[in-house]
């Protein structure tokens, strides 16, 4: 009886350190998180595997699709999603680590167009402007009024529709696009940098079911890092013309 009784305790204090795991989602999004030969890899991914290191926890990282990463990090406990913008509209619905990367989305045509946006309104009379509908980006210019944005699913379809002609203007991240490019065969050559729009924070966002205590713990991890360097190793690593930011405590 008293052999049962042990393992019974044992199944169930296993069951509760599974319980307290913590489940990473994030997207498939070169550089910074992606699949290569079955493996995850990208600068975020580096960044989250040396938090977890510090911090001890146990976690496991999952590739999916972002509307899904972000509705279940919205819903479960213990959840983190990464990299995400910090925006207005998403800061009480999640709990903060960051940022771990700055970079600017700007407008960009083809060279070939010969297009000149020096103001928002150039950019909102400019025709169809194509973005992802699940960026951030698509939801500040709604916000701005934009009527010509043209909604699509990814990154690889918005530089498609440039590509060849189907819409003029596009915008998104600096830090990403010459990756975004070569997946459609073009090279930032071929393009025609136009204004800034926004600087963007990417941080880990928790779910506000998460113990605070264990996000702070993270927090205080990411800032160890910036302090010892190891932040700025993975950053210029995957992208060595960014710049470091420090995060907050």
């Amino acid at each position: 009886m008293l052999i049962r009784l042990g393992i019974a305790l044992i199944c169930l204090c296993a069951m509760s350190a599974r319980a307290d795991a913590l489940r990473l989602l994030t997207e498939d999004a070169a550089p910074l998180s992606f699949r290569r030969d079955g493996q995850l890899e990208g600068l975020s991914v580096a960044v989250v595997r040396a938090l977890i290191a510090r911090t001890g926890d146990d976690a496991r990282i999952e590739l999916m699709p972002w509307t899904r990463a972000i509705h279940l990090t919205e819903n479960q406990a213990d959840t983190g999603l990464f990299s995400t913008v910090r925006t207005a509209e998403r800061e009480a619905r999640f709990q903060w680590v960051g940022p771990i990367l700055v970079g600017t989305t700007r407008f960009y045509s083809m060279k070939s167009r010969k297009l000149n946006i020096s103001t928002l309104q150039d950019a909102a009379a400019s025709g169809p402007l194509a973005v992802p509908k699940r960026w951030y980006t698509y939801e500040v210019l709604s916000s701005q009024g934009f009527s010509n944005l043209y909604g699509v699913s990814s990154a690889r379809q918005m530089l498609t529709m440039l590509k060849f002609g189907r819409v003029n203007l596009i915008a998104t991240e600096d830090l990403t696009l010459s990756y975004e490019l070569a997946s459609v065969g073009l090279r930032p050559d071929d393009l025609t940098e136009h204004l800034p729009l926004m600087r963007s924070a990417y941080y880990i966002a928790f779910s506000t079911r998460t113990d605070p205590a264990r996000v702070a713990r993270w927090r205080q991890a990411l800032v160890a890092m910036h302090k010892d360097g190891s932040l700025g190793s993975i950053v210029h690593r995957w992208l060595p013309q960014a710049s470091v930011p420090e995060p907050e405590p």
